[in-house]
């Protein structure tokens, strides 16, 4: 079967992946289920079979490799190993959905339905991303399924990424970190999680991620020396003390180093807890939860009482687990070195609940419905949140991701019943969280018997009543310090039908002005208003103008504006209709400059841009190119702080860009420098950058304290090799203890 199509190689690897798949799975499978797996294989090679991806390979390896990881390391099972084989053939292929459910039942069809992208071209001010987002998000409180199988299939797109090209690879793992990692976090899934912000980091930073990486490498075996002389009188007591366990060591993962070098400024030499230690208590039945429970708090009493453990670094997620159901005992101790290690204990159940997530939530449950508590009120959260349907697609995954990463606060009712909240959740989120009648009447809280605003923030512990009162009506101001997904949804709900007659009013007034301007009043000029008054969507421009906030007359400067941004433009012949499609816009662009040396597009033209002022660019930047509404192709750095955002939600209009060499030019960029303060400091900085590199200072301006100085100079340099040689030849300089490029700039 298929011959003509693959080698004889691919077909045994082909053979030898589908076998890996039902081996693995045998432990799960029923009567009938290999049968249907087959068929779902079957139905994919011949999907597929003319299909190659980047890399060359057959296609067909990707769904397998997919289900593969559902089995392997999710922990699902035939349904899931189904949907995984079958995940692109309605998107890729002549297959529809009404196919799939002949086939396989109406449950596979939903979950491929919720895999599949949206078919449709969407408008310039919408985000292909997000709706997709919100397409997939929204069968999560009906099948976790398609989310799980969409976690495997982005997992095995990042680990061959490296096949695909620059502009690509940057859109994809920029919406991996923005999206994907968070929601492997939240649903418990760690090694996934861990993995795609590893992936995510060598492919934005590669220098960076292979200097960790190697370093990691080269200090493996003095790590394994000193977790076998920390454990061993730990392991000695724990045996003494009759407890079955088994020890795992683990280095942090390469993305958090990089994040804590750059949030504390530092090097990789000087982060000591570089590693965590794991016992795991064997031998308890899951059933058991009070015997789990004593057995880890034995357990933590041997480590303490063997070293010294931080006070403040105690964390207790066994009496109340996460809201993604993750159990353990965390404590951080001094080792006879000197150095602090964090151990972590739990049961062998609570090990896999952490590794794997929701999936084996789901196998523990049994009869105990307590087990998958936390995530059934996080998904019931996400109800909430989807139920809010006149919201855009980015409104709606700005506030999802919000519920994602952050930490809980545990507060309490007045009749003792724990309310679990997102950190930094106030008065009024918790009342909206009770329900949204108390929410939309909250006057004021009583907190631990004292009268508090609703603006109130939440502490650990604190118990709540809240006051109403009949008259109490939402205000916009209320959406300033809510946090909670559901707080802002029923509060965005409720003013939506206050507000309706500002928005057919704002319209109105638009229209009128806009005629009386001589301006077109056309979906383009509303969303070049849109863009102008930086209003999320539409509706939001209308009742802005009907509400009075922005007065007519203001519609006069979007006109001069735009006159003076034609007049600029004269040159860029811009087929109108492409904004649609960057790559076609790409095409079209016709070349403007001769003398600039960025290169845009697929064909590397030399075409009009402007720098982007949040991110300044030089030459030698790694650099992309994003088409705005109103200001053609802007430049940004990919350390942009914007980058993520504009990649992750807008990824259909970003464009490759590259510098071909270095211009005859000159650009500002700030260096921040510190160190030990000394007389003559700022004299032989100065000789550094004007006498020894004749390089054009714009300001420099240095604080010391207590013989401390940090200093920020602004320079002309003619890209980033010219920047390095300045860097390099400061930190040189006597004293200097740290020099870094800004990343935050502001051109002037």
């Amino acid at each position: 079967m298929l011959t003509e199509y693959y080698s004889e190689d691919e077909k045994k690897e082909i053979k030898k992946r589908y076998r890996k798949i039902l081996k693995t799975a045998a432990h799960t499978l029923k009567e009938g289920d290999t049968k249907m797996i087959r068929k779902a294989f079957n139905i994919s090679m011949e999907a597929h079979k003319e299909m190659r991806r980047k890399s060359g390979e057959p296609y067909i390896y990707h769904p397998l490799e997919v289900a593969l990881i559902c089995v392997e390391e999710i922990g699902l099972g035939p349904t899931s190993i189904i949907c995984a084989l079958l995940h692109d053939v309605v998107e890729d292929t002549t297959l529809t959905l009404k196919d799939i459910r002949k086939e396989f039942g109406p449950k596979v069809a939903k979950i491929i339905d919720g895999l599949t992208k949206i078919a449709e071209n969407f408008e310039q001010t919408q985000s292909a991303q997000a709706e997709n987002f919100r397409k997939m998000l929204l069968t999560l409180s009906e099948d976790v399924r398609v989310i799980l199988i969409k976690l495997a299939d982005r997992l095995h797109n990042m680990r061959t990424l490296g096949s695909m090209a620059r502009n690509s690879q940057l859109k994809i793992a920029h919406e991996t970190i923005y999206i994907y990692a968070p929601l492997a976090h939240r649903l418990g899934l760690y090694q996934i999680k861990s993995e795609l912000e590893d992936l995510y980091l060598k492919y934005t930073e590669p220098e960076t991620y292979k200097e960790i990486a190697n370093k990691l490498k080269s200090t493996k075996s003095t790590r394994e020396k000193m977790i076998d002389r920390f454990m061993k009188p730990i392991a000695k007591r724990l045996n003494e003390a009759n407890l079955q366990f088994y020890i795992k060591g683990r280095p942090k993962h390469i993305f958090s180093i990089w994040k804590k070098i750059s949030k504390q400024n530092t090097s990789f030499e000087n982060i000591y807890d570089l590693f965590a230690i794991r016992i795991i208590i064997k031998g308890i039945s899951p059933l058991e939860k009070e015997r789990e429970k004593s057995a880890c708090w034995q357990a933590y009493s041997i480590v303490t009482d063997e070293y010294k453990p931080n006070p403040d670094r105690l964390k207790d997620w066994i009496s109340t687990p996460r809201a993604n159901g993750y159990e353990s005992l965390h404590t951080t101790v001094m080792s006879n070195s000197g150095i602090w290690v964090e151990v972590q204990i739990r049961t062998e159940r609570m090990d896999e609940i952490a590794e794997k997530g929701y999936a084996a939530h789901w196998k523990y449950k049994g009869s105990d419905t307590s087990l998958d508590k936390p995530l059934d009120q996080w998904i019931n959260q996400v109800r909430d949140t989807l139920e809010s349907k006149d919201n855009s697609a980015i409104e709606f995954l700005e506030d999802f991701r919000g519920n994602l990463y952050n930490e809980e606060v545990f507060v309490f009712t007045p009749k003792g019943d724990l309310k679990v909240l997102r950190k930094g959740a106030t008065v009024l989120d918790f009342a909206f969280d009770i329900h949204t009648e108390i929410g939309k009447r909250c006057t004021a809280g009583k907190l631990n018997g004292h009268l508090v605003p609703i603006s109130h923030v939440l502490q650990n512990g604190d118990q709540v009543e809240i006051l109403t009162t009949k008259n109490q009506k939402p205000s916009e101001d209320w959406l300033r310090f809510v946090v909670t997904s559901k707080a802002k949804g029923r509060i965005k709900d409720l003013l939506k039908e206050d507000n309706k007659g500002y928005i057919t009013d704002g319209k109105d007034i638009i229209s009128k002005k806009l005629k009386h301007l001589g301006l077109e009043n056309t979906l383009e000029t509303i969303n070049q208003l849109r863009a102008f008054f930086n209003k999320k969507d539409y509706n939001d421009l209308y009742y802005f103008f009907g509400k009075g906030y922005i007065l007519p007359d203001e519609i006069k400067k979007f006109k001069h504006e735009k006159e003076a941004q034609l007049n600029k433009q004269s040159k860029i012949i811009i087929d109108e209709k492409a904004f649609k499609d960057a790559k076609s816009f790409e095409r079209e662009f016709k070349k403007v400059k001769g003398n600039d040396t960025l290169l845009i597009g697929d064909d590397m033209q030399q075409i009009d841009y402007t720098l982007a002022r949040c991110c300044n660019p030089i030459p030698g930047d790694d650099v992309f190119g994003f088409l705005t509404v109103n200001e053609g192709i802007k430049v940004h750095r990919n350390t942009c702080p914007n980058a993520q955002q504009l990649l992750s939600s807008y990824g259909n209009r970003v464009i490759k860009a590259r510098w071909s060499s270095q211009l005859a030019q000159s650009y500002l960029v700030t260096i921040k420098l510190g160190g030990i303060d000394r007389v003559g400091m700022i004299q032989d900085i100065s000789k550094v950058i004007s006498g020894e590199l004749h390089i054009n200072m714009r300001g420099l301006s240095v604080d010391t304290f207590d013989g401390i100085f940090e200093g920020t100079i602004r320079v002309y340099v003619f890209d980033t090799k010219h920047l390095d040689i300045l860097i390099s030849k400061l930190e040189e300089i006597e004293g200097v203890d740290s020099v870094s490029r800004v990343q935050n700039e502001e051109m002037q």
